[in-house]
């Protein structure tokens, strides 16, 4: 796939060095962006991301649960390629598969830090360019699990809650801008995010999908990078569903 639809954009995909993130690195590259992968630990790259060219791509380590670490990712991405148009957080952690009276309150945290605060840190950090250029495209990934919750998964669900409200209403302060501020819901994909569950709740998941499979992460790149390009010119604060037929709102 080749073509110039993100051509003169720059993008930041937290979580790129795999999974979803890194499906998306890699068809934003692929379509003539140029990309900061924000990641936690960028020695540990998928294989996609290897044919990539050196020239649209810059590693940056970052904990984005950590203000400071996410400003200091923004300024090396400014300093390579200008700005931050295009905003895709994708890093995220499952937490421990537990009751919710059960759950222990530092893994809590842990949970919230990364998928709550990391998203705010981003969205906080980036949009003062945005808004002062009047254009920019963020796509917050939260989750199935997020409107319906799922069981044995109080943290991540209610992370994945958050991020979809955080998105409601940075979409609606933005709305008059040119700025578009977007989630997706995806049911579970095969990554590296399913090695921190057990198997009986993987199997739980996919029981609870009509199509009876796992979502592919290309599938939702391609949402996603269509919720980042100039075609999605209208449509924001809102959410988009990549569940297979279980979501139920």
């Amino acid at each position: 796939m080749s073509s110039d639809r993100f051509e003169g954009k720059v993008a930041a995909i937290t979580g790129g060095c795999n999974g979803i993130g890194a499906a998306v690195v890699e068809r934003l590259v692929q379509e003539g962006a140029k990309v900061a992968i924000w990641d936690m630990d960028i020695t540990d790259r998928d294989d996609r991301l290897a044919a990539l060219p050196e020239d649209s791509v810059e590693y940056c380590q970052v904990d984005v649960s950590d203000l400071a670490s996410v400003e200091a990712a923004n300024a090396q991405t400014v300093a390579r390629f200008g700005t931050v148009d295009i905003l895709v957080n994708s890093a995220g952690i499952a937490g421990p598969t537990s009751t919710l009276v059960d759950y222990p309150p530092e893994e809590w945290r842990k949970v919230q830090a990364v998928n709550v605060d990391g998203t705010f840190h981003c969205c906080r950090t980036v949009v003062p360019a945005m808004t002062e250029k009047n254009w920019g495209r963020i796509v917050n990934v939260a989750s199935v699990a997020g409107p319906e919750g799922n069981p044995m998964a109080s943290a991540y669900s209610t992370s994945k809650a958050a991020v979809i409200g955080m998105t409601k209403s940075l979409g609606k302060e933005l709305a008059k801008s040119n700025i578009a501020v977007n989630a997706v819901t995806p049911a579970a994909a095969r990554t590296r995010i399913l090695d921190q569950i057990t198997q009986e709740f993987i199997d739980f998941m996919l029981s609870k999908i009509p199509r009876e499979r796992f979502v592919e992460v290309e599938e939702i790149a391609s949402m996603i990078c269509w919720m980042c390009s100039e075609e999605n010119s209208f449509t924001t604060a809102s959410v988009f569903d990549l569940s297979g037929g279980r979501a139920t709102y």
